[in-house]
């Protein structure tokens, strides 16, 4: 690729709300499996649900598996994201609008790099830092972890996608 375009706000705020609707997906699968598994101890006896009506008002005054789910729930975006950055460079919303993230040199993000740049993204509040630095167009994350969103033709992008198999 000649001309190297950096992602602009819109771009990426579109494949948030894309990603989005995966995480939520994935949170809802989380918190799923979490509940059949304190259910599961609860039926052996390892825990009482005590006067609680359901598992789910256990969870919500336990503090202790209140904070667990919410690890796991905070774990699964990040390991999303994290997974998808350093095995293609794109997760399924930056394919959608082909967007592509990469180090300065053009290379996939290590897994150290890749988790610390979901962890300054901020929940996606990093990427308004690209309105303000409409010239080189950088998020947070960007800056924080030397990392580039770039735009990729649809040949690129088919090229990225077909290399995954």
């Amino acid at each position: 690729m000649s001309q190297i375009t950096k992602a602009g706000f819109l771009r990426r705020f579109a494949s948030l709300i894309y990603d989005g609707l995966v995480v939520i997906a994935f949170a809802m699968l989380t918190t799923v499996l979490y509940l059949l598994l304190v259910q599961g101890l609860i039926s052996v006896g390892l825990l009482t649900i005590g006067e609680h009506p359901d598992v789910s008002a256990y969870i919500q005054d336990s503090p202790i598996l209140y904070g667990i789910r919410a690890g796991l729930l905070v774990l699964v975006s990040i390991l999303f994201f994290a997974y998808f950055w350093t095995k293609s460079g794109q997760t399924i919303g930056m394919r959608a609008w082909r967007l592509r993230v990469q180090t300065h040199c053009g290379e996939l993000l290590p897994w150290p790099t890749a988790v610390l740049r979901s962890l300054c993204a901020l929940c996606g509040l990093g990427n308004l830092l690209v309105l303000i630095d409409f010239k080189k167009k950088r998020a947070l994350q960007d800056l924080l972890c030397k990392t580039e969103v770039i735009v990729l033709s649809k040949e690129e992008n088919k090229r990225v996608y077909n290399s995954l198999d």
